[in-house]
């Protein structure tokens, strides 16, 4: 049995061993099964033995051997295998609305302020917080709800039929926020308070049209810092 996986090239991985997870309430172990092979059947898994912290590590090592060097540019924040941060600067740009809702369609596909934004991706998951400051956040700055729909209370994104890039790496972040902004905000996401405007979200961007600058002061508080939302986002 191979598995086929392309990982800048084609190459053939053999499974070779398996690991197996037990769990009982918050008690978990591994066990380490070698897989056999024998002609014309199925591969079986021989008995297990006790996962070891070299194992561990050694795996650890191998699937990190994967991942390229990177040169992090500045607006970087955070960068881990699994997981990328980033901040964007507050700037103008164009906004998208699905036909759904009376109040927001006629608000389709116009220039708005946007506050500085605080973006994260994890597996393929996209995050979105905002930031109250136009500079770049420390690992205590407190973060603000981004003010958009599909976005639910953790900064969670609902993709949709968003065209992000297939990689997720530094040279991709400008991608995956232009993808952002390229589809269309269609629903509240959950529970979430996206701006304190006394008008709620419609009112929020109506009253936006032609002006210069978000005032930040219409931004919700998320209750997170900026380290509270990278650790949770791994949760």
């Amino acid at each position: 049995m191979n598995a086929h996986v392309r990982i800048g090239d084609n190459r053939i991985f053999s499974l070779k061993q398996a690991v197996l997870l037990y769990q009982e309430n918050s008690r978990t172990f591994a066990t380490l099964h070698e897989v056999k092979y024998l002609p014309d059947k199925v591969p079986y898994l021989c008995a297990g033995q006790s996962v070891t912290t070299g194992f561990l590590e050694t795996l650890a090592s191998g699937l990190g051997a994967s991942m390229a060097a990177e040169v992090l540019p500045e607006h970087v924040l955070a960068r881990a295998p699994e997981l990328i941060a980033w901040w964007s600067r507050a700037q103008p740009r164009l906004m998208f609305f699905g036909e759904g809702n009376a109040e927001t369609k006629k608000l389709n596909g116009k220039m708005y302020p946007h506050p500085a934004l605080v973006f994260l991706i994890h597996g393929r998951e996209l995050f979105v917080r905002a930031l109250a400051e136009d500079r770049r956040p420390t690992a205590d700055t407190r973060l603000k709800n981004a003010p958009y729909w599909n976005t639910d209370p953790h900064g969670r994104v609902c993709l949709g039929s968003m065209r992000v890039p297939g990689e997720v790496s530094a040279n991709s972040l400008a991608g995956w926020e232009g993808a952002y902004f390229a589809s269309e905000f269609t629903h509240p996401s959950g529970a979430v308070r996206l701006t304190t405007h006394p008008s709620g979200f419609a009112g929020l961007w109506s009253s936006l049209a032609g002006r210069k600058r978000f005032p930040a002061g219409f931004l919700a508080d998320s209750k997170q810092t900026l380290r509270d939302f990278l650790q949770h986002a791994r949760e």
